[in-house]
């Protein structure tokens, strides 16, 4: 059992749905699910509340190290699985079931173009500001958003790295998802910059303490 094909699709698969695909490089985000049985990458657009629409779920059979899809057959009234033997199959699916859903959505997505959430800009605290302004930078971000921990459809949360393109320096986002009791969406967003002097005292640090770490309840 080996997830090295996964990674491999996560980590490409968003640049290439983005090279090929105008619309989803204004729209279109993904989140990689490994804990699961059986890993998953699910695809949505995100709305102005917060919330997120999904269009997509790829997921992947980590003992036949294969992708696949999850299809409902109305006449048959059964579940069919469509296997995707290479990356060319896997992001001609994903861009097939983005453009469908483009299709079904009566308003043709204008509420993407209302959001001010474009991926290659994020709002950043300035921890030498005077007046602890915030500002904006252009950040590259090399991974898409990869869940940490999910709790019941609860609480999630997710990081993303980037690079900042002006200094080089690494970007690390956490955002953490709470649904609360009156089914409204908390969204708390937080970054955190570092040089690549810092990153491998960072991660020595968090390495030598590993095992005092308690589990998230």
């Amino acid at each position: 059992m080996s997830l090295e094909w996964f990674d491999r699709v996560s980590g490409e698969l968003q640049d290439h749905l983005k090279s090929i695909c105008e619309k989803y490089d204004r729209n279109g985000s993904m989140i990689v699910e490994r804990g699961s049985k059986h890993p998953r990458i699910e695809f949505y657009t995100e709305l102005e509340d917060d919330e997120r629409d999904y269009f997509s779920s790829l997921f992947f059979d980590p003992y036949n190290e294969e992708f696949y899809m999850e299809s409902f057959d109305p006449d048959l009234g059964q579940i069919s699985k469509v296997i995707l033997s290479d990356i060319e199959d896997i992001i001609d699916a994903v861009h097939e079931s983005f453009h469908n859903y483009l299709e079904e959505d009566d308003d043709d997505y204008d509420y993407a173009y209302e959001m001010d959430m474009d991926d290659d800009n994020d709002d950043l605290y300035d921890p030498d500001g005077e007046n602890s302004d915030v500002y904006e930078i252009d950040v590259d971000w090399e991974t898409p958003e990869v869940t940490a921990y999910i709790q019941n459809n609860e609480v999630e949360v997710t990081y993303q790295f980037g690079i900042v393109q002006e200094t080089g320096d690494g970007v690390l986002k956490r955002i953490n998802r709470i649904r609360t009791a009156d089914d409204d969406l908390i969204k708390d967003e937080t970054n955190f910059i570092f040089s690549k002097e810092e990153a491998s005292t960072i991660i020595a640090m968090i390495a030598s303490h590993m095992d005092s770490l308690s589990e998230m309840e």
